[in-house]
């Protein structure tokens, strides 16, 4: 329910939320509030709505206009993973960059000029060769076709590159890479060093960041800033194989990441580090499927799973709707994405 939400939130002192299904019940609670949304278009509407601008205002219709600007919705993703959702059928990539301009051109139409619109992807997918950082570059054909395009569309929009950077899934993909290196554990052989840039690594995330910041400088859009919209680690499942699975190493991870960014840290490609980071998940989903893990620092019934401290400092936080995200703004603003379920 919309009111549990904003309690967590509350509790939490959270001050951003990501929507990935939105629903307007929950945007309504967040009107004359202090929370930050950022609203996710679904992918089965990208399609139409790069066809056809009558469908793009119907969208923002139901979900921005009524709200806006009394509830502080700043980003629109046109979609979520969909290239890699939409995979086995490379033709409907042809859809994802209109449907975003649509929204672009919607949004200006209606007079409203401060939500910027982007899409989002995940880093295994559209990243090659993610070490030695340097030499990182967008996996083609996606690049020529649609990234590169893109990243030009941010830069003319001043919007961000929205990315899912996930340490845990790069550690399971790559037998090679040390757990402690995943967790920020700060041990001696906890680092991998770029032989080409001379940088040393002390951690997966930031080697991840660098691979995306190296990526758009190759492609000539080094200065578009980056947003983390999904990490975590998982806390169990339904995989006896995932043995990194559990609650101590979700805890570690999630409280490690705190830190590093609240230490003002940043990447050596990016001397300002991540705009903005979203962790996985605020909560548990009831309904599960038999594969599915579980990235909540929340229980279902919104007790807490872990001792983090995502305030202080001056730094406040943010939730997102679906399942549960948290995002980290310029090393300073902590937040969560929320998955709602339909």
């Amino acid at each position: 329910p919309s009111n549990q939400i904003s309690a967590a939130l509350s509790t939490l002192k959270l001050t951003f939320l990501r929507i990935l299904n939105p629903n307007p019940t929950l945007t309504r609670t967040f009107t004359y509030t202090n929370t930050s949304l950022l609203l996710t278009i679904p992918n089965s509407l990208i399609p139409p709505i790069s066809a056809n601008r009558s469908i793009t205002l119907r969208w923002l219709y139901l979900h921005v206009v009524p709200f806006y600007p009394r509830a502080k919705i700043t980003t629109i993703s046109g979609g979520h993973n969909f290239l890699d959702e939409y995979s086995s059928s490379p033709g409907l990539s042809s859809y994802l960059l209109p449907a975003v301009r649509n929204v672009h051109l919607a949004l200006r139409d209606l007079g409203i000029r401060r939500i910027s619109i982007s899409t989002t992807f995940s880093f295994v997918n559209i990243i090659s060769t993610p070490f030695p950082p340097s030499s990182s570059k967008f996996q083609p054909p996606a690049y020529e076709s649609f990234i590169k395009p893109l990243l030009q569309f941010l830069r003319d929009t001043n919007s961000s590159f929205l990315i899912n950077i996930y340490p845990y899934k790069l550690y399971r993909l790559n037998s090679e890479i040390p757990i402690g290196f995943a967790l920020f554990q700060d041990h001696l052989f906890n680092f991998r060093d770029d032989l080409i840039t001379g940088v040393w690594y002390r951690n997966l995330f930031d080697m991840m960041v660098d691979a995306v910041v190296s990526a758009m400088a190759v492609a000539g859009y080094e200065n578009i800033p980056v947003v983390a919209v999904e990490t975590g680690w998982p806390s169990s499942c339904a995989y006896a194989s995932e043995v990194e699975a559990n609650p101590a190493y979700a805890e570690m991870y999630l409280k490690n990441l705190v830190e590093h960014l609240r230490s003002g840290t940043r990447t050596s490609l990016r001397k300002e580090g991540v705009a903005e980071v979203y962790i996985y998940e605020l909560f548990d989903k009831e309904v599960k499927q038999r594969n599915d893990r579980n990235w909540g620092i929340l229980y279902p019934n919104m007790t807490k799973k872990y001792k983090i401290k995502f305030s202080g400092c001056g730094c406040n936080g943010i939730i997102n709707h679906q399942t549960g995200f948290a995002r980290v703004a310029s090393f300073l603003v902590f937040a969560f994405l929320l998955w709602l379920l339909q």
